[in-house]
């Protein structure tokens, strides 16, 4: 007898297109192993039901003979059956309190919790993510907002032909339209007054290089942090490249203590004894791309007090836009408000109000802190993530959680992800029982 395995459509918002196994990779754990796929309905994922239908996937409405089930985003607390396994993006490790209900349920009923944001190697390195294509879309949208915002303060670039990225067809059809605004900034080049266009990315990692990836399209040079200054000093620049900076953590944080050296591990265990120093380098960005992992331990990399002082001091600061992929609200970037969504992805924030503006108008620097962007690249999404999970999927869908969390035999990186075991929390999760 086969063992069901399903996926839960997903209907958090009408954005939501991804799935996480693609059917040709549900067509090969099918007929290599003894499992049957159950699947939701949905008439707006990605790929239609008759696609997985074609793969000897069945189309069912009911999961409950599934004994694990896949989802993309956050599940609502009406789907949980007990005693279940279910495999998703919970958003808890950090506490979020939006998501400490679903939690909270899923102990009562003794559910098992694997989240891919944990799926680690040994090196700690992540093995199942979408962070690419967050920074792909979010490099996408962060050009639209700025030419949308140039062109609203009467200044015209080639970036106002730039579309949101759900407004694609493809990825590859973003990019052509992106190697398009390359080719009028080279031949043409862009308004004097936003010349040298300078835009500075938080982060070296996945995220960061789905973003630089898209920049990259443009003819661009770089500019290290310690260069800045220096570089408008000489006026070495021209109005038919644009300039990128990539920002590490010692360019954005040093000791409390002067007579302390920069030491990275000691920056992530002990982020109390740095301070931020990343304003300094904001008087030179056009655009600032957040792309770096944070959690509140950490300080704030732009504050609402500087952006305050900022706009008090010059009447037109150079700093238009800032695409916050990271997207933790009022985090590294204190004034990420509230998360946006892919119809509506931008507001004003307004430094002296402290306040945000909807739209493209008002004072102040634009934010676009869209909290779904792989969403936006539904198609590139599914294949890139589906790829990194199939290794993986056969173990967890035949897996025997009865036993003790230790007897559980998984691969490494899943049972790492395990965040609650039959309703508890396992060891390296235990600091989340304060979150409950």
């Amino acid at each position: 007898m086969k063992i069901h395995f399903g996926i839960r459509r997903e209907d958090k918002n009408p954005w939501e297109r991804r799935v996480p196994l693609i059917p040709s990779h549900a067509r090969e754990i099918i007929q290599k192993y003894p499992l049957e796929l159950w699947m939701q309905p949905s008439s707006i994922r990605v790929f239609a039901d008759q696609d997985f239908i074609v793969e000897g996937a069945k189309i069912e409405e009911d999961l409950s003979s599934c004994s694990v089930v896949f989802a993309v985003k956050e599940i609502p607390l009406d789907f949980f059956l007990p005693g279940k396994t279910y495999m998703f993006f919970s958003h808890t490790i950090k506490g979020q309190l939006d998501n400490m209900p679903m939690l909270k349920k899923m102990m009562e009923l003794g559910n098992t919790l694997i989240d891919y944001e944990r799926v680690v190697d040994e090196e700690g390195q992540r093995l199942v993510f979408f962070g690419t294509q967050a920074g792909q879309a979010g490099m996408i949208d962060t050009f639209w907002s700025f030419g949308q915002r140039l062109k609203n303060l009467g200044i015209r670039t080639p970036f106002e032909e730039v579309r949101l990225s759900h407004q694609y067809g493809s990825l590859v059809d973003a990019k052509e339209s992106i190697k398009k605004v390359g080719w009028d900034i080279n031949k043409i080049g862009l308004d004097p007054t936003i010349v040298p266009l300078i835009c500075g990315f938080t982060g070296y990692g996945n995220v960061s290089q789905g973003a630089q990836e898209i920049f990259d399209l443009l003819p661009f040079e770089e500019i290290s942090p310690s260069d800045l200054e220096s570089f408008f000093e000489l006026g070495n620049y021209t109005s038919n490249r644009v300039y990128k900076v990539i920002f590490k953590e010692e360019h954005m944080v040093k000791p409390c203590s002067a007579s302390q050296k920069f030491d990275l591990e000691e920056y992530y265990d002990k982020p109390e004894r740095y301070q931020s120093i990343f304003e300094s380098y904001i008087p030179f960005l056009s655009i600032l791309v957040n792309c770096v992992y944070w959690a509140p331990q950490y300080p704030h990399f732009i504050t609402k007090e500087y952006l305050r002082k900022l706009w008090e001091r010059e009447q037109s600061p150079r700093l238009k836009v800032i695409g916050d992929i990271s997207c933790d609200v009022e985090g590294a970037i204190e004034c990420t408000l509230y998360a946006t969504n892919p119809g509506d992805p931008v507001y004003v924030y307004d430094p002296i109000a402290k306040k945000a503006l909807d739209g493209l108008k008002g004072r102040g620097v634009v934010v676009m802190a869209t909290d779904n962007l792989p969403a936006e690249l539904s198609l590139e999404s599914s294949f890139f993530f589906s790829d990194a999970l199939l290794p993986f999927v056969p173990a967890i869908a035949m897996a025997d959680f009865s036993g003790d969390f230790k007897d559980c035999d998984l691969p490494y990186p899943i049972k790492k992800a395990i965040i609650l075991y039959r309703g508890e929390f396992t060891p390296e999760y235990e600091y989340m029982k304060e979150y409950i």
